[in-house]
């Protein structure tokens, strides 16, 4: 075994403190979504200003877009970082302080009319998402840094637990102020305290101790960051099926999105057993990110996105033949195993593809690659389930279910067990 760099005995010093204040982060940034969520929260105030369904529905659109497509474009940057902390610091207040706006636009509605407040509530949305994307890569490099390999995917998942758990707990106490107050103070109430709890998390974010890498080989001059992600496209056949397989999960899990509508049309579902739905779908996934996370460090990456591929093309299955509202508990469940596979030990095992040095390009790649699907996968989903029906979707979810499992198990390696040298082969 090699011995331990600078870098490595300074992130196993400090693993603990680190652990504990990006956890702190992590929850209180879970708080804060919870009351200001891109699924509930604020498409009901878009949907105070305005009736238009293709309006509420890119709430969420612009949120995923701007949130995946920048990393790539700052990932020649990042590379170059010796520390990434000062700059995910700096970025991370884009995806912050617009909540402050929001609550703003809140107060003035009155005063301004819902076609301005409409217009800068978009504004708003588009710069909180772009901050996010320019803050996601130098956020997971950093991370990835500070977290030791076997610890990685543990760490992701606990943390994405916490948020969801503190997301659970503040969206009851969102409903208690939506209700208790009058629109649109209700929703400005709801901003002012995600925007509090956001800047807990961001000096909790700030505590993290981050090492200088000084060992870092820096190019004087470096390539334009298309050539060097065409460099590991070119090169790197593994890390390409994988791509393939991410950008394919987004449709492999497209019909995720009507399992409620359905149940409410095909079974007369009512609020109580949506509700349940709901906490079910919560709790798993809560559960779900630590022990799929500390699976993933123990055994592969790979192999938990072959289970969730799995989970994906049952729950579609299930969805597709059920026959009474009891099925979609199972549903429910297999999909919370597909979404936590897909987004955490997706995300990790695209840090585990190359050395520090290029890490940013494959993160970049690996997120920026799968926004158009992102957008897309949606879309097609709502138009096969308006012109053929919902089976349909379900039905074409899992037939791509099916080939994620087949490109993830033949044709996808788990970069662990590659020699460093052959990664790029």
């Amino acid at each position: 075994m090699l011995p331990l760099t600078r870098v490595e005995q300074f992130t196993r010093r400090h693993l603990r403190h680190n652990v504990i204040v990006n956890l702190a982060d992590g929850g209180f940034f879970g708080l804060a979504l919870g009351f200001a969520s891109f699924g509930t929260i604020l498409p009901l105030f878009v949907a105070s200003m305005t009736d238009s369904a293709t309006l509420i529905g890119l709430v969420p659109a612009i949120h995923a877009a701007g949130w995946l497509l920048p990393q790539l474009f700052t990932a020649n940057y990042i590379a170059r970082l010796r520390r990434y902390k000062r700059t995910v610091l700096l970025m991370t207040i884009h995806e912050r302080i617009p909540f402050l706006g929001f609550a703003i636009v809140a107060l003035l509605l009155p005063r301004i009319g819902p076609q301005a407040g409409l217009l800068i509530t978009f504004l708003l949305l588009t710069w909180q998402g772009l901050g996010g994307g320019f803050t996601a890569n130098a956020w997971t490099s950093m991370i990835s840094k500070i977290m030791p390999p076997e610890y990685r995917g543990t760490f992701f998942g606990t943390q994405a637990a916490v948020a969801n758990l503190f997301i659970s707990v503040a969206a009851v106490g969102a409903g208690y102020l939506l209700d208790w107050y009058n629109a649109p103070l209700n929703f400005m109430y709801c901003f002012l305290i995600a925007t509090l709890f956001f800047t807990i998390s961001w000096f909790a974010l700030a505590l993290t101790r981050e090492p200088t890498d000084y060992d870092k080989v820096i190019e004087e001059k470096p390539s334009p960051f298309w050539q060097g992600a065409a460099r590991i496209l070119k090169g790197n056949s593994n890390f390409r099926w994988f791509l393939a397989a991410r950008f394919l999960s987004q449709f492999a899990t497209m019909g995720f999105s009507f399992y409620i509508i359905y149940a409410l049309r095909r079974f007369n579902a009512d609020a109580v057993v949506l509700g349940y739905l709901t906490a079910t779908l919560t709790i798993t996934q809560t559960a779900a990110n630590v022990g799929m996370g500390w699976l993933g460090d123990r055994f592969g990456h790979r192999a938990m996105l072959i289970l969730g591929a799995a989970a994906a093309m049952l729950s579609s299955l299930l969805a597709w033949f059920a026959q009474s509202l009891a099925w979609f508990f199972p549903v429910f469940v297999l999909a919370a195993l597909a979404n936590v596979s897909i987004w955490t030990n997706g995300m990790t095992m695209s840090t585990t593809f190359s050395n520090e040095t290029e890490r940013p390009f494959y993160i970049g790649l690996a997120q920026t690659l799968t926004a158009p699907a992102t957008m897309l996968a949606p879309l097609l989903g709502g138009w096969i389930a308006d012109t053929l029906g919902f089976t349909s979707t379900f039905g074409l979810s899992a037939l791509l279910s099916a080939a994620m499992v087949a490109i993830l198990f033949f044709l996808v390696k788990d970069p662990r067990n590659i020699p460093t040298k052959d990664r790029q082969a």
